[in-house]
């Protein structure tokens, strides 16, 4: 590689890590704390992929999507999902139009709210599944199909969930075909008791945090388009698809307790998110490489909602998250055995 090379790959990642670093920024005059969850929606923004957040009420789920959009020159959408909603509801719908001077009558698209370049699907786990589904097209295709017509979505487009964990009357849980479809599942958790007091002190008071527009829509595209062009090396690509195979019983590469917990592994999407997510993670580091360290840190919430565990896992407590907590120190004890057979010359 040569040295001109070098410097532009190090320019490169520098401009990414300093543009979300001032999205970063503008989203902490809003919300307190939650780095790990702000750092994670940036690498989703960045892989082109969508996220769903899962929290108790009240932590600020829905004002961070807000506060994050806001940040950006991107058109934004919420829809509140409900029990009642339809999927024209979201995707948009047919209507008859009449031309006042000839009387002609035809049918015309008008678009439903998904027409933006940010989705806020607010507690998207309170519609039926037939208006949940409404959103699988969009999300993987990027259109809409309606009366047999195509509709491109806008690029950059970004689905961003919201779902409650503790509340499930008249909730719908996300089959996992539409859950696959998420790049990740991030947890978001109470805040410590530093970081409430400020939340209260923010809250409550007379100033109110302004958020500026910091990123274009272009420099998105222009990011996204970054991620896809940073290296990842063989051992970091083996090292995903271990992690995404073990995970299915069925599988040769599957220890013990995911045959004995899982009922159904992750699919080749998983393989697929780990380093998009990986490389992203680096970049905004500022590392234009990726690395298996990389994978590791994103693979939680990649795998998290892609492991079913059948009734001998909830049995005996044992939740996706440990499974997954599991597997990588299992993958990863035999990956540091077979980096030593290699150094020793007995490995191939």
């Amino acid at each position: 590689m040569s040295e001109h090379q070098i410097r532009n790959d190090a320019e490169s990642a520098r401009f990414y890590a300093e543009a979300f670093q001032r999205l970063k920024q503008e989203v902490a005059k809003v919300i307190v704390g939650q780095e790990a969850v702000v750092e994670e929606l940036m690498i989703a923004l960045g892989a082109r992929g969508h996220a769903i957040l899962v929290g108790v009420p009240g932590l600020a789920k829905t004002l961070l999507v807000n506060t994050v959009a806001q940040a950006q020159h991107l058109d934004f959408q919420r829809i509140q999902f409900t029990p009642d909603l339809m999927p024209s509801d979201i995707t948009g719908t047919e209507v008859l139009h009449s031309d006042p001077t000839t009387g002609e009558r035809s049918f015309r698209f008008a678009k439903g709210p998904i027409f933006a370049n940010i989705i806020l699907a607010d507690e998207i786990n309170r519609t039926p599944p037939k208006t949940q589904a409404a959103l699988l097209e969009a999300m993987q295709e990027r259109q809409v199909t309606v009366g047999g017509a195509r509709h491109p979505l806008p690029d950059p487009f970004f689905v961003l969930a919201t779902q409650n964990p503790i509340e499930q009357e008249g909730t719908y849980p996300l089959p996992e075909a539409a859950l696959d479809r998420f790049l990740f599942l991030i947890k978001v958790d109470y805040p410590s008791a530093e970081e409430e007091a400020e939340i209260l002190r923010r809250t409550t008071g007379e100033v109110v945090g302004e958020v500026s527009q910091v990123l274009s829509a272009e420099e998105l595209l222009q990011m996204q388009a970054l991620v896809r062009s940073v290296p990842a090396a063989d051992s970091v690509l083996d090292y995903a698809v271990r992690l995404a195979r073990s995970t299915r019983p069925n599988d040769e590469m599957a220890p013990n307790f995911i045959k004995q917990w899982v009922t159904w592994g992750a699919g080749p999407r998983a393989s697929q998110n780990l380093v998009l997510a990986a490389k992203a993670k680096a970049l905004l580091h500022g590392r234009f490489h990726a690395s298996s360290e990389d994978v590791a840190a994103v693979a939680p919430s990649v795998l998290r909602h892609r492991v079913l565990t059948n009734f001998a896992a909830e049995a005996e407590g044992i939740t996706p998250d440990a499974v997954v907590t599991r597997l990588l120190e299992t993958v990863e004890a035999h990956r540091s055995a077979l980096d030593g057979d290699r150094a020793a010359g007995i490995g191939s």
